[in-house]
């Protein structure tokens, strides 16, 4: 048990020092391993529009996007169930062989998708067995994260565990990062026909190298010093589910540690990198590649935030970083996101402000149009015409009508005809918004880069913003999984703390894309669905301000609860 002597033993109180060599190929080897795991999972992500026209293309291209974000939402939706399997797994058998698991499930899933042929070729076999395939990579990550913050925290010295962890919490985004690269790197090779036809495919079947490498990685670790010293005290927990969740003084603190802490903190990251995104593409119709390009700069330049907010919650505490970063963004978000309309696309933004778009109807005949999983089906007139203009990211304002009006949609006045279709719909609107002011998709004002480096300050105006909104995500991210292993005993940690996050950032942050979405429909305001993050920000500073304790100066070799 020399790592146990050399790391903290229960009850002494030790000062900071340096790392040693054994730790850092203890972090080494877990960063690498989740870097590899958030790889997999993100390519989905980043060819969600690709992979739409694939597997989906018995649809709309509207409808089949939609399609494409909840089958990348699904992975998010099974993650709380990986977090109990493996957590459980983790608390009984350790934490290096669970994780191994994880790893070994998420490249062969990742793997698989890139042979799996499309809808065109078995029908309706291939969106079926995609959605299979992403929901085995949302299990496997549920249990990998926490594997991979508890081992790393449990070999931390005191005082050092948020600048440790920070390392773990650096794979997501370097994962997003290098996805991004290796997709922008095949466009431009092979040219955007031949990726878009089996190109789109080469990011899939990489993973297979990377699962190699992951795996003989994480065969050379050993255990984690506390579950071992834990079980040779035979303290390890017999049913870590129903103690972690059955028993009210563990379960109280985990609806805290949801509430107070991860639901803020995975609205704010999946706002800062994820719907930031989909929002330059989608609203803002800057082209896929410009958008990715410009996301990576910001992610290179923002990166080291985690490092530095770990850093900082060793010093002054987990809990004023991480609820400080939630609040400043929830401040924030509507002018930087403004500013980003403005400088992307000067042309939207003056349409915005100028053009006015009108849905005139009976509100008797004008029901919600909110549909977050994309299953509706629309009739009315109204809501047709409503939901068609807020997939063209056109703002429009709701007028009621005289009871038995026939619906109406006017551009600066003049009516356009409103057909029985969302599709013809999308196509009229958008040809009527751009004659009465409105931007089209590659128009000249709107940003545009040929090559992987910004060329102009209006590529770099944005990569200041976005790297902004990253520097945010770091702020909550760089703690919290020091702060999670702080909240819970030894022999539920892994258990216990991975709900909360995967809850969290599965649901509450996995859900952000297509719920924001739909607020934008049903309000026509492409701002609107920034009130999500908001409001869940908001929310957590709140309850974290009350309830949750600070935890940076924890024994966590304890069996039980401090």
């Amino acid at each position: 048990m020399t790592m146990a002597a050399t790391t903290a033993a229960a009850g002494v109180k030790q000062t900071p020092r340096p790392m040693t060599k054994e730790e850092k190929k203890v972090i080494l080897a877990s960063s690498l391993g989740t870097v590899f795991e958030w790889y997999d999972f993100y390519l989905y992500g980043s060819l969600a529009v690709m992979i739409g026209a694939q597997f989906f293309s018995a649809f709309d291209p509207a409808t089949r996007n939609v399609f494409a974000l909840l089958a990348f939402a699904a992975g998010f939706l099974v993650r709380p169930f990986g977090a109990l399997v493996f957590g459980r797994i983790g608390d009984l058998v350790g934490r290096k062989y669970t994780f191994l698991i994880t790893i070994l499930i998420m490249g062969t899933s990742t793997f698989l998708v890139g042979l799996l042929p499309s809808y065109s070729t078995i029908g309706w076999i291939a969106p079926v067995t995609l959605i299979a395939l992403r929901m085995l990579q949302g299990l496997a990550l549920g249990g990998e994260y926490g594997g991979a913050a508890v081992y790393v925290a449990e070999h931390a010295p005191v005082g050092r565990r948020g600048f440790y962890t920070s390392w773990i919490q650096t794979t997501a985004t370097v994962g997003l990062l290098l996805s991004l690269m290796v997709i922008l790197g095949l466009r431009l090779w092979l040219g955007e026909k031949d990726f878009a036809d089996y190109g789109w495919r080469i990011p899939f079947l990489l993973s297979i190298f990377l699962l190699a490498i992951s795996v003989w990685i994480r065969l050379q670790m050993q255990e984690s010093p506390a579950f071992q010293k834990m079980k040779e005290e035979g303290t390890q927990s017999k049913a870590p589910l129903s103690e972690a969740f059955g028993q009210w003084k563990n379960g109280k603190m985990v609806i805290i540690a949801l509430l107070g802490m991860v639901a803020g903190q995975a609205v704010v990251w999946y706002t800062g990198q994820f719907y930031a995104l989909f929002f330059l593409q989608a609203n803002l119709k800057v082209d896929l590649f410009t958008a990715n390009v410009l996301i990576a700069w910001s992610l290179i330049l923002g990166t080291g935030g985690f490092i530095f907010f770990g850093s900082l919650s060793d010093k002054i505490g987990r809990k004023p970083v991480i609820l400080a970063g939630c609040l400043i963004a929830a401040l924030t978000y509507f002018p930087l996101f403004q500013a980003m309309t403005k400088i992307a696309n000067p042309g939207l933004d003056k349409a915005l402000a100028t053009v006015k778009v009108e849905v005139a109807a009976d509100p008797a005949k004008c029901g919600s149009v909110f549909d977050p999983v994309g299953i509706r089906s629309f009739t009315e007139p109204c809501d047709v015409a409503r939901v068609a203009l807020a997939r063209a990211a056109i703002k429009y304002e709701f007028k009621a009508a005289p009871a038995g009006s026939p619906a109406k949609v006017s551009f600066n006045g003049a009516e356009a005809p409103i057909a029985a279709a969302i599709p013809a719909n999308i196509t009229a609107f958008g040809a009527a918004a751009v004659s009465a002011g409105y931007p089209k998709a590659g128009d000249p004002g709107i940003v545009k880069l040929n090559g992987l480096i910004p060329n102009s300050s209006q590529a770099w105006l944005l990569v200041g913003i976005l790297t902004i909104l990253v520097l945010y995500v770091t702020a909550v991210y760089g703690p919290i999984a020091a702060a999670l292993v702080e909240f819970f005993p030894t022999r539920i940690r892994y258990t216990a703390m991975s709900l909360p996050y995967h809850i969290g950032n599965g649901w509450f942050g996995g859900f952000l894309p297509p719920t924001a979405f739909a607020m934008v429909a049903a309000t026509g305001d492409i701002y609107f669905g920034l009130w999500y993050p908001i409001v869940i920000a908001l929310g957590t500073f709140v309850i974290g301000l009350l309830f949750v304790p600070e935890t940076k100066d924890r024994d966590i070799y304890s069996v039980e609860t401090k």
